[in-house]
């Protein structure tokens, strides 16, 4: 036999003994049992959480980015009833810094004025502004009369009312909505929610969609889907009520004598209604209780109407704002510093129109110095009016 060959068997067997070798390894691996590996629990990312979250300190960076005086400003809705941003408007936008700018007919005399007026407020603001405008329909309509602007009147609300039809109101909404978009608006003072529940109440009356407490909520949650819808903030008013009186809160103070039982049988009901249907924003009227608040303070400035029962007991957290507060139903009893004191401390996040826009500042900051009010309570309402601004994406 060669040695080439006797090479070659000797190579067969060696390779014939591994295979064999390392198939009786595998066979007893594949008998060893194995053992069960621990099992973890992974918890699931939370998306929602994640994004609430980021918004919360998006929020809170803001805020901590401005001055006292800013924070002050944003707290504050101001008007100005010109058509034109002149030297003196320019000096309330740049000193007051407000959050934000309601409109009136005086501002919107023809379209495209009324745009470069709306435009130019903007531009001289850092954080965009609440653009509001009281566009009820009926009789409260700033728009109608705006030149070179194809509008279609909007009937007032009682008529709406009339229909018992949630979409006619809901698409009454939109089409105010689209309105207001035409003129870079984003804030209605509207729907009002108020029963109307007076014959001799001229200044609700037809501005109410009727006189059934559950007719009304339907038909203002629809009006205000419609708006929301449409990204524009709606505002409901006037709280608690203001559909029981005969005396206009513009030129005095009207007083209900009702219960808080009575008032909840009828009054309160839009508004129970609208805080479970997530209402953004509710304004308080300049009407006093006495039965619930045992004096005459008016409702925007009692801490017993906003916070003890509008937000402790009805449950709602979101903005409060307060009624125009150059109305006669406040500047007839109380001094400037009285007004910010007392609503500030009742719980409102907004002021209105504030009778004086020189001082109103100064006159806040006074208020903090002589521990009267909190900078820990400017700071909650600035956080809200951040949050909703956020929310309609205008920060």
């Amino acid at each position: 036999m060669s040695k080439k060959y006797l090479l070659l068997i000797t190579i067969i067997i060696i390779f014939s003994i591994a295979i064999g070798v390392f198939l009786l390894s595998e066979s007893k691996i594949a008998s060893v049992p194995k053992k069960e590996l621990p099992e973890f629990d992974i918890p699931a990312i939370n998306t929602d959480e994640l994004e609430k979250k980021k918004e919360e300190q998006k929020i809170n960076n803001l805020l901590n980015s401005l001055t006292l005086e800013e924070k002050i400003g944003q707290m504050l809705i101001i008007e100005y009833r010109y058509p034109n941003v002149d030297e003196k408007l320019t000096n309330y936008l740049n000193t007051l810094k407000p959050g934000g700018f309601i409109l009136f007919k005086e501002n919107l005399q023809e379209y495209n004025s009324s745009l470069n007026f709306i435009e130019s407020i903007n531009s001289l603001s850092n954080i965009p502004m609440f653009m509001g405008i009281d566009e009820e329909g009926g009789r409260v309509d700033r728009i109608e009369n705006t030149l070179n602007y194809p509008y279609e009147k909007i009937p007032p609300m009682s008529e709406i009312g009339a229909t018992n039809d949630e979409n006619i109101a809901y698409n009454t909404g939109v089409k105010i909505a689209e309105i207001l978009k035409d003129f870079n608006i984003n804030m209605d003072f509207a729907p009002v929610i108020d029963v109307y529940s007076n014959i001799n109440n001229t200044v609700i009356g037809n501005r109410s969609f009727g006189s059934n407490p559950y007719l009304v909520a339907k038909m203002g949650i629809a009006l205000q889907n419609g708006l929301k819808d449409n990204n524009i903030i709606p505002i409901y008013k006037h709280f608690p009520g203001h559909g029981d009186t005969a005396t206009d809160s513009h030129y005095d103070l009207p007083v209900i004598t009702k219960t808080k039982e009575e008032l909840k049988e009828l009054e309160l009901i839009p508004f129970m209604e609208a805080i479970n249907k997530g209402a953004d924003v509710i304004m308080i009227g300049h009407l006093a209780i006495p039965s619930i608040t045992n004096d005459n303070t008016p409702a925007s400035l009692s801490k017993t109407l906003i916070t003890d029962l509008l937000k402790n007991e009805l449950g709602y957290q979101n903005l409060v704002i307060t009624d125009a507060l150059n109305m006669q139903a406040i500047t007839k009893n109380y001094s400037d510093k009285e007004v910010y004191e007392l609503a500030i401390n009742a719980g409102v996040d907004l002021l209105l129109m504030p009778n004086n826009k020189d001082n109103v500042i100064d006159l806040i900051k006074e208020l903090i110095a002589e521990n009267k009010i909190t900078e820990e309570q400017i700071n909650s309402s600035v956080t809200k009016i951040l949050t909703l601004k956020s929310k309609y994406g205008l920060i």
